[in-house]
């Protein structure tokens, strides 16, 4: 039986791990901390194909194949795990605070409905009858009826679960040093344990990927950019959609707890939470739905996003014979989670995946 060795068990290595093991692979998953205790738990889960992507292109058609597939993804590890990752067809509706905005939203609407997707250009009027608590300065916003949510805790727990059920290994608290080869071939990594063999190799360290030592060249770098959020609760809930502006997201839980973000700051490898990057949170908010004033705040949080400079994901296999990678998702990392699985999964089993990757080639 063919053995691959998973650098970082986040949604990523979670998520290629399950298709890996249903495949019939030994996988082993190398965790430098707890499997999605980094940025996995830290997100949103926003599925937003369309509302968080800046324009058309292999990276748009990936998100869009990606969201496709959640509404059965979620089903699948629910039955699987009997654990809910909190799927809801929420819809997003982006908002439009001033004309300028407006000019923006209406472009964004305007090539997304020449690509056949749904997407609906209202008014003030028409945006405060979908959800009445959003201000009244806002001049319009466009609904994306098929951007959803999931809640990344509960998804990082279902895909480590569905892991565990299926026969995969943990290995925490191993933080990788290097990589081990043989001539061309990558055939293990080096930890302050000693080697560890494997007949495939995947990169799925978030943005530690590309820091690990004897990495061969790849096309880009990956660096953390650090995200806050906070989270609120309002009862009886305030919101039934995501509300998505231009400095800021509100997600809005089925229980009434509600996620706001994000900061965006490159500060290396620094999570902290400031009075500063709370202060623009709850501004932007508020900005956009006034009436969380009155919202209780109930905690607060900072993630590091794995960034590509290039601003384009690693995915597919690497430089090196034996190695892949699946890194670089940065804000849209829960979202690709089903598609990145499949993928590396094709890959190793020798399958050609059902999606145009040569534009993510390491």
């Amino acid at each position: 039986m063919e053995h691959v060795l998973i650098v970082g068990a986040g949604v990523m290595g979670c998520a290629s791990a399950h298709r890996l093991l249903e495949a019939g692979l030994k996988v082993t998953l190398l965790e430098k901390s707890l499997p999605g205790a980094e940025s996995s738990a830290a997100a949103a889960g926003i599925l937003g194909a369309q509302s968080e992507v800046s324009g058309a292109g292999p990276f748009f058609e990936l998100c869009l194949a990606s969201r496709a597939r959640y509404r059965d993804y979620a089903r699948e590890l629910e039955e699987l795990t009997s654990v809910s990752i909190g799927y809801e067809d929420s819809g997003v509706l982006e908002v439009a605070l001033d004309p300028g905005e407006g000019s923006i939203a209406v472009g964004r609407a305007e090539w997304m409905m020449q690509r056949g997707l749904r997407v609906e250009i209202l008014d003030r009027e028409q945006a405060r009858e979908i959800e009445p608590a959003l201000t009244e300065r806002m001049v319009g916003a466009n609904y994306y009826p098929d951007d959803h949510q999931v809640d990344p805790v509960q998804l990082a727990r279902a895909l480590a679960s569905a892991v565990a059920r299926l026969g995969g290994e943990f290995r925490s608290g191993v933080t990788v040093t290097g990589l081990a080869r043989s001539g061309e071939r990558v055939i293990g990594v080096e930890s302050h344990d000693g080697v560890i063999h494997a007949d495939h190799i995947v990169i799925a360290g978030g943005a530690w990927s590309t820091g690990i030592a004897g990495l061969p060249p790849v096309r880009t770098r990956i660096k953390p950019m650090a995200g806050q959020i906070i989270q609120v609760e309002h009862r009886p809930p305030l919101l039934r959609h995501i509300i998505y502006g231009y400095s800021g997201y509100i997600v809005p839980r089925a229980d009434g707890r509600v996620v706001m973000g994000s900061t965006l700051e490159d500060r290396g490898f620094d999570k902290a939470v400031t009075t500063e990057g709370l202060h623009r949170i709850c501004g932007m908010a508020m900005d956009m739905v006034p009436g969380l004033s009155s919202a209780r705040m109930t905690d607060s949080w900072a993630g590091l996003r794995p960034a590509p400079e290039d601003n384009t994901p690693l995915l597919g296999a690497g430089p090196a014979e034996g190695l892949y990678f699946a890194t670089g998702h940065y804000r849209n990392g829960i979202l690709l989670t089903p598609i990145t699985g499949e993928v590396i999964r094709d890959l190793i089993v020798g399958r050609e995946p059902t999606v145009d990757i040569a534009p993510f080639a390491p």
